[in-house]
């Protein structure tokens, strides 16, 4: 998607009213083809969900609650190589996270393998299905081209007879792992390479996390999929668009099966720059240490945009915006950080951290004196009240707030020069200590005491306000500063011969441990979502133990979309 993408989908939805599953969805309802709605999401437990699922989520439980149907959770557990229990208890919780709620209707394309391996049975005696002893990689080879036939198997013609003898024997595991298939009877030259007679059940010894050793055969997602929503009575199977070219295979075992019909209808996936959602990659991700696990807050899955203090309604909102489309597209990861931090403005609380110290000695403020400065929790709602915060005469500020030889349009603090100390006073800086090899260690000031507040009396104006801590009362704490995973909006974007791997950001994460906050923070709990003033929002890490808090930074202040979109509203007038 180029930059203007979402501001052309909301300018057709303003030109074309609902989008085309809307209409789809209007039409059959009004047609009478069905009565009601009834969607699913059908995730495979073989990895963790990550935004892309968040986008479907959001579609086929918000249809089935506009239209006040309802929306099955269905497990696709086909495949026991690759599928944990850990796995089918995150999509869980990921899922409830988001806001959504299927009731009692979860189900798994395993509470079907009985009803599933008899229809098999009906195909076979219909010789519609064979089984077939090619390998796997004779199974391809045969498969043939986009522009070449495929080549019929050699087992192809064995008789109804044989073929019910050899799959029935196939259950019964008297044959090695893939050495034999079941296969549908369907057209080797078709112009639909899925057509071409694909497998419908494979040999596999495998525990799977429900059944147990109950079956060693397995059908594949093609054969589970349709009978599944034909089962459950779904109205409307939302699919992304690589299933587009399965829908006649899903027709063919339905027409050919003689079950109720469900109509299917492709939308396109979500692609995200800077990001990779190949759930594959993000496997390798994981188990090859480039990150700390699916739960990592650079990784794109829903436990690691939790994690890193994305909350439901943000990524809810995201998944609005950016709508359904038709053809495949690429979203700015700029419009889903302009959503959290829209969303956390108006949440979040404001606190004072120094991420970065430089010491501060106020010269001519009282030794012992501690004050309390009157601070705004929130300005976006003044319901969420105010806050004490203590001051003294040592604080820190930021390094990056002082210079020693500022350039003409540096505003912050520097020798001889005034700043304001948000809801304190004014300081001036008189003088500038270094250590043996020159680096500044601390700096001397001095205080306006008729400012306090952050307000003169006499009306001069400064052109910098600054955070701070008071040294007595700040607390250490790590924060957790993360940049995006890959270095390029494209991660696939590698020279001829490279890997996708050369693109991993190695600056992704900086981790900052001396970092002081102002003595409020103590009283977060994990999870807990706060703005740093001038720094950008943060979230307590699971990390945190009673000896040391760790805060993962969200999203900084700056916003990137804010900007494409006035230049976009701009271009556009």
């Amino acid at each position: 998607m180029s930059d203007n993408s979402y501001m052309n989908n909301e300018e057709n939805k303003e030109c074309c009213g609902r989008d085309f599953i809307h209409q789809i969805i209007d039409e059959d309802l009004k047609s009478g083809r069905y009565t009601g709605v009834v969607t699913r999401f059908p995730p495979e437990p073989n990895g963790y969900l990550h935004i892309g699922h968040a986008k479907s989520i959001c579609l086929n439980f918000g249809l089935a609650e506009e239209y006040r149907g309802r929306c099955h959770l269905r497990y696709d557990d086909t495949n026991p190589l690759k599928e944990e229990q850990e796995y089918i208890d995150a999509i869980r919780e990921d899922v409830r996270w988001l806001g959504f709620d299927w009731g009692k209707h979860e189900y798994y394309a395993s509470d079907y393998f009985e009803q599933l391996y008899e229809w098999a049975i009906d195909l076979i005696k219909k010789g519609k299905a064979y089984v077939c002893d090619l390998s796997p990689e004779e199974v391809r080879a045969y498969r043939g081209t986009l522009t070449e036939p495929g080549k019929e198997s050699p087992y192809r013609n064995r008789s109804i007879e044989e073929n019910l003898d050899l799959f029935q024997r196939m259950r019964a595991g008297e044959f090695p792992d893939g050495s034999r298939t079941l296969r549908a009877k369907i057209d080797m030259a078709s112009p639909n390479l899925n057509m071409r007679d694909p497998v419908m059940y494979r040999i596999i010894r495998a525990t799977h996390p429900r059944t147990g050793d109950k079956w060693c055969i397995y059908p594949m997602y093609d054969f589970a999929h349709g009978q599944s929503d034909s089962i459950e009575g779904i109205t409307h199977s939302i699919c992304t668009l690589e299933f587009e070219d399965h829908r006649p295979l899903y027709d063919w075992f339905i027409k050919e099966i003689g079950i109720y019909a469900p109509r299917q209808i492709e939308f396109a996936r979500l692609n995200l720059t800077y990001t990779v959602m190949s759930k594959r990659r993000l496997l390798e991700l994981v188990r090859e240490g480039y990150v700390r696990g699916w739960d990592d807050p650079r990784m794109p899955t829903i436990s690691g945009l939790r994690r890193r203090g994305y909350t439901p309604e943000s990524i809810r909102q995201f998944c609005k915006l950016i709508g359904v489309a038709k053809a495949d597209n690429t979203v700015d990861i700029a419009l889903l950080e302009y959503c959290i931090r829209e969303d956390l403005n108006k949440k979040a609380n404001r606190y004072m951290a120094v991420l970065n110290p430089l010491k501060v000695v106020i010269e001519n403020y009282p030794d012992d004196l501690t004050e309390e400065m009157e601070a705004v929790n929130n300005p976006e709602d003044t319901s969420m009240g105010t806050r004490k915060v203590p001051f003294s005469k040592v604080i820190y500020i930021e390094q990056d707030d002082f210079m020693e030889n500022p350039h003409p349009k540096f505003y912050r603090l520097a020798p001889g020069k005034e700043v304001r100390l948000r809801y304190a006073y004014f300081i001036k800086c008189t003088d500038v200590i270094k250590d043996s090899n020159g680096n500044i260690v601390e700096l001397r000031c001095t205080y306006d005491p008729n400012t306090k507040g952050g307000n003169a009396p006499d009306g001069r104006k400064v052109k910098a306000t600054l955070h701070w801590v008071s040294a007595k009362h700040a607390f250490d704490a790590e924060i957790r500063l993360y940049d995006y995973l890959f270095l390029k909006p494209n991660p696939s974007d590698v020279p001829d011969g490279s890997d996708w791997r050369s693109n991993i950001n190695p600056n992704s994460l900086q981790v900052l441990s001396n970092c002081k906050l102002e003595p409020e923070l103590r009283k977060l709990n994990i999870g807990d979502k706060v703005q740093f003033e001038r720094q950008g929002y943060f979230c307590v890490d699971p990390d945190t133990t009673p000896e040391k808090m760790v805060f993962n930074r969200t999203v900084t202040l700056k916003d990137e979309w804010a900007k494409i979109k006035s230049k976009l509203d701009t271009h556009s007038k």
